[in-house]
């Protein structure tokens, strides 16, 4: 499975991303937001597994302009017992993640990933896990022509109180959606209103609460990590994107 270290120019600088894809032909792209904590071991193990089902996937570093990830020292695992003071840590970084730098990097991934010369002409799907599922969200209203699908898993920021929360911009989408939810992740009412709104955008979509899960499921190097939802995600995932995107040379396709 051959992979990059890949330098993306963007207006703000160089992001630096991790890129994984199958040998040989034209695939279609991919675009995955890591969770808060970033780009690591966990994330290229990812990009390499959806890689192996016949997908470029490309796994920018959220915070490339307070350096190269990871941006903190992370342990190999992330117990509880460590997670706070790194959320701590990477806080300043968030935060300072505005709607404008996301738009201005979304647009930069989007057009590096139509470049390469092993992705097809057709449109992409954005993943995003936690907080990366408000930039999937946002980068797939902003270019509705480019996005055919838009997954996110143990989600966070969805649905705010902000005028310009995601769930306000989903009237824009021309992808399908899946928003796979841990217990607790939203509340029944943000739910239910952003039910409404997808429904009111005519959006196909999917929003499921993944029984027995804590937000982060989906992340064996922390102590939120379920089996059983890893599972089910992955069988969401690969069936919205087999059902989304199209393969412009399927006989290269190297799946798993």
């Amino acid at each position: 499975m051959p992979t990059r270290t890949l330098r993306i120019p963007t207006p703000d600088g160089q992001a630096d991303a991790f890129a994984a894809f199958p040998d040989g032909g034209r695939h279609p792209g991919v675009l995955l937001y890591s969770d808060a904590f970033g780009v690591r071991p966990e994330l290229e193990e990812r990009a390499r597994e959806l890689a192996g089902h016949g997908y470029y996937v490309l796994v920018p570093n959220l915070y490339y302009r307070h350096g190269r990830a990871p941006v903190v020292d992370l342990p190999e695992y992330i117990g509880e017992e460590v997670r706070p003071s790194i959320i701590a840590r990477l806080m300043p970084f968030i935060e300072a993640h505005s709607v404008e730098r996301i738009r201005r990097d979304a647009a930069a991934y989007l057009d590096f990933l139509a470049g390469r010369p092993e992705t097809g002409a057709g449109p992409v799907a954005v993943i995003g896990y936690c907080i990366g599922a408000a930039l999937a969200m946002r980068t797939a209203a902003a270019h509705p022509g480019q996005v055919a699908a838009v997954a996110g898993f143990h989600p966070g920021f969805l649905v705010t109180d902000a005028p310009d929360s995601p769930h306000r911009l989903v009237s824009r989408l021309t992808a399908e959606v899946h928003l796979g939810l841990a217990e607790g992740d939203l509340t029944p009412e943000a739910i239910g209103e952003l039910g409404r709104a997808l429904e009111a955008a005519g959006a196909r979509h999917t929003t499921e609460i993944y029984p027995g899960t804590v937000h982060g499921f989906t992340m064996s190097d922390t102590a939120a990590f379920s089996p059983s939802g890893v599972r089910r995600h992955w069988d969401r995932l690969l069936a919205l994107l087999d059902r989304a995107l199209t393969r412009p040379d399927s006989s290269a396709v190297n799946a798993k």
